[in-house]
């Protein structure tokens, strides 16, 4: 399924289209000759550490030890038989007499043609000493990049020339390309296509972020032990040559994109969409329900804009019309030898809309107004990582989280347990975990308590849940504190929120107690009022419970935060609030 939908998009994105048996790769260095073959130049293509992208013919899967070059570009140590680390000089001038040696085997025609025959010129002088003498040798030899070669006056690089062109596409589709000896070419039905084709026996290596090597998305070890039904190695999952070639530029394209990728802790996402889709575009919508703060900082709005566009196409119904349309969601994180898939989701575009408004609504929690609208997937991990870093985050938890968005169903226990480990651990309970607290206790209760009324996003008085209330009542005793004594540096939370939270009888007593020679500071309007507003909350309170459990903990939280947003809230926005739970 999954290489089925990267090669359909292969299809769809023309943009991405190569010519059989070419790739689109970065090249860090072209070396340029004459039609003498001698050095004109060593150019420097890099920018910003990064090459520039041009059609080569496909590179060799290299395994082990083996000595396999490319077609007329490669590595540093494959061009010039040189290499930066003393050790490996054999190896490299091994490595540059393969390539030389796959030069001269070329056919005549090709070898005589006026592109190739100045590059056979240039390794039958003295290329290393030419090489060495340049300017920008140095800079080649530390960068250890990729390199190919062109001719003074043109752009082109000479392995893209049409008589390459179709010298490559005979030997790739032949088989030839990968194996020495034809007898080890095989055909067979093709996983993706369904047609009878040569089939590829290595798959293309990716690079994907936090692996130190290309790894493949497909890769079967030699042992027998893998085997089934006597298919050795990639035969085992059998993928034409053609169709192997057109999913793996798919995935190094969305590697790659700009747009279409999102590293979150140690995940690569990859998404893209079937087909273009006609109300909403799910692939401009998904970065900004993972990192929305890091999606355009010149325009903070737009993500509340495209969220919000997305709410409308629900509410008229426009959406629906994208039920056999659908978006595809690619986990990916690095492994030893093979890219191990964390997850894959692809749900209709619409099962996605649906379950992204999900999503946001169960996070909605009463906030000041200089907060953004919306909180991303970023805002909410790192929300329970040790110093607010992505890095700090438990390891399967992100992929967890986005299974859930994405799908619909209760977020990870882990994330609940996680936000309150961090609570207790800091003595703070900001937006960001209040909102993890009732969205995940309100998925939770939708399956196995679904007669249970939801938590709402704001103070609900009605909500008699005694551990609810228990937090409101310690944001009550907090704010007389603070009232009682201007410009305190720690407060009652700084002390007694973790014992408050999880054993509330061991705390309150005393609480209860200190607060009345707080009250002794207050004027007599304001002190009715906390002591009218403290009986109407423990009213519902038959006695302080011996202990809470962590979802009650989480309820605590809740009612803390949601009280002490209360106090800042206006008296007609209180109104509002008010008839809403009463509608509800």
């Amino acid at each position: 399924m999954i290489l089925k939908a990267l090669y359909d998009y292969y299809q769809r994105k023309s943009e991405i289209h190569t010519p059989i048996g070419y790739e689109l790769e970065e090249i860090d260095y072209v070396i340029v000759i004459d039609e003498t073959g001698k050095l004109v130049d060593l150019q420097n293509l890099r920018e910003n550490n990064k090459g520039r992208v041009f059609l080569v013919p496909k590179a060799i899967v290299r395994t082990g030890q083996k000595i396999l070059p490319n077609l007329l570009w490669d590595n540093f140590e494959y061009i010039t038989g040189l290499s930066k680390d003393p050790k490996r000089s054999n190896k490299a001038r091994n490595y540059n007499q393969a390539f030389i040696n796959k030069l001269n085997s070329l056919p005549d025609n090709i070898k005589t043609d006026k592109s190739i025959s100045p590059l056979i010129k240039f390794y039958s002088s003295e290329f290393q000493k030419q090489l060495c003498q340049h300017p920008n040798y140095e800079e080649c030899l530390k960068i250890n990049g990729w390199m190919a070669f062109r001719l003074d006056g043109e752009v082109e690089l000479i392995s893209d020339k049409e008589i390459i062109r179709e010298y490559q596409a005979n030997e790739f589709l032949s088989g030839k390309y990968e194996e020495d000896d034809l007898k080890n070419v095989k055909q067979g039905i093709c996983l993706i296509t369904g047609n009878k084709k040569i089939i590829k026996r290595l798959h293309t290596e990716l690079r994907i972020a936090g692996s130190d090597k290309n790894v493949k998305i497909v890769a079967i070890q030699e042992k027998q032990g893998y085997d089934s039904y006597n298919k050795e190695r990639g035969y085992n999952a059998p993928v034409s040559i053609e169709a192997e070639a057109n999913y793996s530029a798919a995935s190094k394209h969305l590697l790659n994109s700009k747009n279409n990728k999102i590293k979150l802790s140690d995940i690569t996402i990859l998404f893209w969409s079937e087909k273009k889709t006609e109300e909403i575009d799910p692939e401009e919508i998904f970065p900004w329900v993972i990192a929305m703060q890091n999606v355009d900082k010149d325009n903070p709005d737009k993500g509340v804009e495209k969220i919000e566009k997305l709410f409308e196409s629900i509410f008229t119904g426009k959406i629906s019309s994208e039920r056999t349309n659908h978006f595809y969601v690619l986990g990916l994180s690095p492994n030893a030898a093979r890219i191990s898939v964390r997850f894959w989701k692809a749900p209709s575009v619409e099962d996605f809309g649906q379950n992204i408004k999900k999503h946001f609504d169960d996070f909605s929690i009463v906030h000041g107004p200089k907060e953004p609208k919306y909180l991303s997937l970023y805002q909410i991990l790192s929300a329970t990582a040790l110093q607010n870093k992505m890095e700090n985050v438990p390891p399967n938890l992100a992929g967890a989280v986005i299974e859930s968005i994405i799908d619909g169903t209760p977020y990870p226990q882990s994330l609940l347990q996680q936000c309150i480990r961090r609570i207790r651990a800091e003595q703070t309970v900001n937006r960001s975990r209040a909102a993890i607290l009732k969205a995940t206790l309100n998925r939770q209760n939708r399956i196995h308590k679904p007669n249970q009324k939801e938590i709402t996003m704001s103070l609900d008085p009605n909500n008699t849940n005694v551990a609810y209330r228990m937090g409101r009542l310690f944001a009550v005793l907090e704010k007389i504190q603070e009232e009682a004594n201007p410009g305190i540096n720690a407060t009652i939370r700084d002390r007694f929120y973790g014992a408050a939270s999880s054993s509330p009888i061991t705390v309150f007593p005393r609480l209860l107690s200190l607060k009345n020679s707080h009250l002794k500071k207050l004027n007599d309007g304001r002190k009715i009022n906390f002591e009218k507003l403290i009986g109407e909350i423990v009213s519902e309170v038959k006695s302080f419970p011996t202990n809470l459990s962590l979802n009650e903990q989480a309820n605590f939280a809740i009612g803390y935060y949601h009280q002490r947003q209360d106090f800042f809230t206006k008296k007609s926005d209180k109104e509002e609030t008010v008839k809403e739970l009463n509608n509800n």
